[in-house]
């Protein structure tokens, strides 16, 4: 009885590892996932719905600019 359970037990932590392994999600890499806009993106895309005036999309294009991706 308890090589079964052991089995069982070591059977779902293969199942959780390669679950976790195989995901897509961005947070198990590090990096970003590739559907997400840029923060470039983000900012044009306020400034067209005009929740940001044009002077500080221009501030915060400079800003990026200056930094590395």
């Amino acid at each position: 009885m308890m090589g079964g359970e052991l089995l069982v037990v070591l059977g779902l932590v293969a199942v959780v590892f390669f679950v976790l392994r195989g995901s897509d999600d961005s947070r198990w890499r590090g990096g970003v996932a590739p559907d997400q806009p840029d923060a470039r993106e983000i900012l044009a895309e306020r400034f067209a719905r005009g929740e940001i005036s044009q002077e500080e999309f221009e501030q915060r294009t400079r800003v990026l600019e200056r930094q590395p991706k």
